[in-house]
């Protein structure tokens, strides 16, 4: 791919990911929409391509190395790497949480970050004005009962954020952690939950305006478009009705 300000973004087939996509295509960068689902992803590319934008698709498992590493040959520079795979898996207490849903977790949120990371990392640095995004949540501050294992995985997100930022200071690259409350997307709740859309459900119940993918992708654009010498180490995102993980109103 020839050089220029190139977005990649991953977990782009839905939700934030491919809101995040649209906006960095308006914004005037050529997105790369990264994620498992092809179809997904091609068809989002084509979307934004006929908008009058610029996109490409790339299938990508975040989680497999040595792909992430040949995906990243792909490019002489990248300008933006937007960290959004990621995802929740069961709501169990600790003492009957699945370990492999832990693992799956901590995969895709921590290691998948850290792969597409350490990848692109000298590509974001050869831009000479390089951003690097990681999309966190407010489960990486603080936690709540029946989460552990995601709280986990993303409180190992934001360390690695907040860590990478110490380690390269001095570089032309920026570390931007954007932490997302409650978010209603079509799949995030349902893939928590197995499918289940009753469980899925009472997540919002009651909850008259939760935030939407757009909001995050708003918040996320707004952060990577500040002059260059402006850092957004940490923005806290939820909607009006959450005050904290476990204190939401609902008018039930």
């Amino acid at each position: 791919m020839a050089p220029s300000r190139i977005a990649v973004v991953t977990g782009a087939s839905s939700g934030i990911g491919a809101a995040t996509a649209r906006r960095l295509a308006e914004a005037g960068y050529r997105v790369v929409l990264t994620a498992r689902r092809e179809d997904r992803i091609e068809a989002l590319a084509k979307e934004i391509n006929d908008a009058g934008h610029q996109a490409t698709a790339y299938p990508l498992d975040v989680t497999d190395r040595a792909a992430v590493d040949e995906f990243a040959t792909a490019f002489s520079t990248v300008s933006v790497l937007v960290n959004n795979a990621g995802g929740a898996l069961g709501a169990d207490p600790v003492a009957t949480g699945d370990p492999a849903d832990w693992r799956t977790m901590y995969e895709t949120n921590v290691i998948g970050t850290l792969n597409l990371t350490q990848a692109l990392l000298p590509k974001l640095e050869a831009s000479g004005d390089g951003t690097v995004v990681v999309v966190s949540s407010t489960a990486g501050h603080a936690t709540y009962e029946g989460g552990a294992g995601y709280v986990a995985a993303k409180h190992g997100a934001h360390v690695l954020a907040e860590t990478l930022r110490l380690e390269i200071v001095g570089k032309p690259v920026r570390v931007i952690e954007v932490a997302p409350g409650m978010v209603k997307t079509d799949e995030f709740a349902l893939t928590r939950f197995g499918g289940d859309e009753e469980k899925a459900a009472k997540v919002y119940q009651g909850v008259a305006e939760p935030l939407t993918a757009d909001d995050v992708a708003d918040t996320i654009a707004w952060t990577v478009t500040r002059p260059s010498h402006v850092n957004i180490d940490l923005l806290v995102v939820r909607p009006r009705a959450q005050a904290s993980n476990t204190k939401v109103h609902r008018d039930l």
